[in-house]
């Protein structure tokens, strides 16, 4: 679920940072520009992990900013296809589950990756799992534990929107940059109560 990456970059520490140790504020500024951000077919970064190398730092002309080079790792969140995780439903629709975790809430499960028998009931606004032997259906109720499995990673390019684009966004432009596609239709997936 966790991996370890290595990037290389240039960081700028400010003039109101020099009273910090070089390897405090080094951190401080990878932390500000990386963490609970996803970077394009990295992952969604957690944090910074540890500092490499550095290069010596070079004052930038009339800005006062130094830029030294580094090499550091971060602690990213990009889990591998078919691993199990735990998440809370969060929405329902004809189309599948929406699962988020503590940190990160693009999940879906689309309805054809559910257990064979599962159904969307219009008036509960729900899904339910039509087990065979079972008396009453067992519902995907919003807020539940389920365990699911990872299928697909989808990745978006993020463009700016400019004051023009505002208004001319529309949903389909709107995707998240990180989004993983789940499935529930294999024993033990689910809620946790059903097994």
């Amino acid at each position: 679920m966790f991996i370890l990456t290595t990037i290389s970059d240039l960081v700028q520490i400010r003039p109101e940072d020099f009273s910090k140790f070089s390897a405090v504020a080094i951190e401080d500024n990878i932390n500000e520009k990386y963490a609970n951000k996803v970077v394009q077919n990295i992952g969604l970064c957690i944090g910074f992990y540890d500092l490499l190398k550095s290069s010596d730092g070079l004052i930038g002309h009339g800005t006062g900013l130094v830029n030294v080079n580094v090499t550091f790792r971060l602690i990213v969140f990009r889990p591998f296809k078919g691993e199990i995780l735990l998440g809370k439903i969060t929405g329902s629709s004809e189309e599948g589950l929406k699962i988020g975790m503590e940190f990160f809430s693009d999940i879906t499960v689309p309805g054809d990756l559910l257990f064979d028998g599962s159904e969307y009931d219009i008036a509960e606004n729900l899904w339910a799992w039509h087990y065979p032997d079972a008396p009453e259906p067992h519902w995907y109720d919003i807020g539940e534990v389920v365990r699911f499995r990872v299928e697909a990673e989808e990745w978006h390019d993020q463009r700016p929107t400019g004051p023009d684009r505002m208004e001319a966004q529309t949903v389909s432009e709107s995707k998240p940059p990180y989004s993983l596609i789940a499935s529930m239709a294999i024993d033990g997936l689910g809620r946790p109560a059903w097994w």
